[in-house]
């Protein structure tokens, strides 16, 4: 079965889910799950002999890969990203990769794109190496990916991003956008643009609402046409700066939602003979390496990337109570030169 931009497809009808034995038999997918898990005795009560019976019926095959990282099959991690040429994807990976060392595990990548389709076979190819569980930081909001894994029983968490259903362990983005905005507030900026970032992913959405949160507590309506969806690269950073400094009335501060496009507004500010941190404030977010290292040091909001990586990690080998759980880990804002008080 391969997913779609609009959801799962039915071009294989015949993989059978624990959802559907449970379904067939009146009962939950828990309870199909403990059953049919071989590593105990089999229960010889009418509950687990009927569930047992309708697995059979419904061709059901057990997902080795559900119960492999209890044991420690091959004490390897499967990392889906969408590239490592993004340095935040490359940060998170080398997190993962140190918890899970920590953990006695070996973590090992595969990167997908932004096609759900490259998505789907990038999985399958980590699966495929007998991973123990696998870790996404390339879920979008819809995505269908995290829920075949539910269905199936497939260990998985999510990071940076979450569908809001699946165990995930993401940066407390709505905390993350406040303080960003608040802080360009409390600098006296007023006409501030936002540069949110893809709003198919919980990062985006979350960052936008933190920072909507900051103009309401301030009494302030950012103009519409200052908030702005863009991509997560420079290139749209870039272009989304462009066509904010042609205006007839351009913003005296920008918060984008993550450093690349943070540097993709610093390239069009200089174009537009703009001087970041004098007559242009600037926050990005993540605080990548680079941000301290340009010329004018970027204010950025920094990622617990250790943080996350580490619960993550925590979620996938030993589980939660709360099969949805969901764990936020506190960013902080790191001022520097690029955002400053206005004057007017």
């Amino acid at each position: 079965m391969r997913p779609t931009r609009s959801g799962l497809s039915t071009e294989r009808t015949d993989v059978v889910t624990l959802r559907d034995v449970a379904k067939a038999a009146g009962v939950s997918i828990s309870t199909v799950s403990r059953v049919l898990d071989d590593r105990v005795a089999p229960s010889r009560s009418a509950t687990a002999i009927r569930v047992r019976d309708i697995a059979e019926q419904l061709g059901y095959r057990r997902n080795t890969f559900a119960s492999n990282l209890r044991r420690g099959a091959t004490a390897t991690i499967g990392v889906l990203v969408p590239r490592l040429s993004d340095t935040v994807m490359a940060l998170m990976f080398e997190a993962i990769d140190r918890a899970a060392g920590k953990e006695g595990y070996h973590a090992i990548v595969a990167t997908s794109g932004d096609d759900p389709t490259d998505e789907w076979n990038a999985a399958q190819s980590l699966l495929e190496r007998n991973v123990d569980g696998v870790v996404l930081a390339t879920s979008r909001i819809d995505d269908p990916l995290p829920s075949h894994f539910r269905e199936n029983g497939t260990p998985h968490v999510l990071v940076l991003r979450t569908d809001g259903k699946s165990p995930s362990s993401i940066g407390d983005d709505d905390t993350g956008g406040y303080l960003a905005v608040r802080h360009l507030i409390d600098l006296g900026h007023t006409d501030i643009a936002v540069l949110t970032g893809p709003l198919f992913t919980s990062s985006a959405v979350g960052r936008l609402g933190g920072a909507q949160r900051a103009f309401a507590e301030a009494g302030l309506s950012p103009r519409p046409e200052w908030v702005v969806e863009t991509g997560y690269g420079i290139d749209a950073g870039e272009q989304a700066g462009r066509e904010l400094f042609n205006g007839a009335t351009r913003p005296t501060a920008v918060f984008a939602a993550n450093d690349n496009i943070a540097l993709g507004v610093l390239s069009a500010a200089h174009r537009h003979g703009l001087a970041v941190g004098e007559n242009l404030s600037l926050v990005g977010y993540n605080d990548i390496p680079l941000a301290q290292l340009l010329p004018v040091p970027l204010t950025s909001v920094r990622t617990a990337f250790d943080s996350i990586a580490g619960t993550a990690m925590e979620l996938l080998i030993r589980g939660s109570d709360d099969t949805t759980a969901i764990r936020k880990a506190l960013p902080t804002l790191i001022p520097r030169r690029s955002s400053s008080r206005l004057v007017r």
